[in-house]
């Protein structure tokens, strides 16, 4: 069965929280906590799609963001930028660097379960 979504993110507290609303949006989910261990999961699992942090160590979400667009093999892959750095400016380098949604931290469930719905090209509940 396919990864629905794989999630780079290195605050446990996040990361939980993350893990249990996908979870109950009925999405199979894997994680990982830094940018290198990002690059191979998003190579080796071919999820459906990557919830990306910014500040990651080893290598930050926007490095990584840069990579996966690099690689033939996960050119395509949707990209959730998902940050405590809502300035303009990330946003605008989340762009140019091919991320396909940008959402804020602190951020609603529901705001993340939508965007993570629209990239995966399913039906919004009403």
């Amino acid at each position: 069965m396919p990864l629905d979504i794989l999630i780079a993110e290195d605050e446990p507290s996040i990361l939980e929280s993350l893990d249990f609303i996908f979870r109950r949006a009925g999405w199979s989910i894997q994680s990982v906590t830094d940018g290198e261990a990002a690059l191979s999961a998003a190579r080796r699992l071919r999820p459906r799609v990557l919830v990306l942090d910014v500040m990651l160590p080893k290598r930050t979400g926007f490095e990584v963001l840069k990579q996966i667009r690099a690689d033939a093999v996960t050119r395509d892959l949707p990209v959730l930028i998902l940050t405590a750095k809502g300035q303009a400016q990330d946003r605008r380098t989340a762009e140019e660097l091919g991320a396909d949604s940008f959402v804020t931290k602190p951020y609603a469930n529901m705001d993340v379960v939508r965007e993570v719905r629209r990239l995966l090209g399913e039906q919004l509940a009403q």
